[in-house]
């Protein structure tokens, strides 16, 4: 089946990230406080986040874009949270031309 009209940043994103201008937003729930920082897997839409920062002085937010950059093999100036600074539920912009299976695919493979 042919994808007419569709380019490699809009085929088969998951309902978390969605496409913007230079790159991708990431809809998140965190959990801070966790035992070990990792992906978790989806909850709600959402992509889930473990974080060890406890959720005081912005240290979870900080290490939810830490993590989010390790995972992708980005800067952590290509991160940018954008919503969410006080709730669990988060919205991170990303600044990548990776296409969408690529993005998708650091954050919910396992790293080796």
């Amino acid at each position: 089946m042919k994808n007419e009209g569709r380019d490699s940043r809009t085929q088969a994103a998951p309902a978390w990230l969605v496409p913007c201008a230079g790159g991708y937003l990431i809809a998140v729930h965190v959990q801070p406080a966790a035992r070990r920082s990792a992906v978790v897997g989806e909850h709600g839409g959402r992509l889930k986040l473990a974080v060890q920062a406890p959720p005081l002085e912005g240290r979870a937010n900080e290490a939810v874009v830490e993590l989010l950059a390790q995972r992708l093999g980005l800067a952590r100036r290509a991160l940018t949270l954008v919503a969410g600074e006080s709730r669990r539920d988060k919205r991170v912009r990303i600044g990548t031309e990776l296409p969408v299976g690529e993005v998708a695919a650091r954050l919910t493979t396992s790293p080796k």
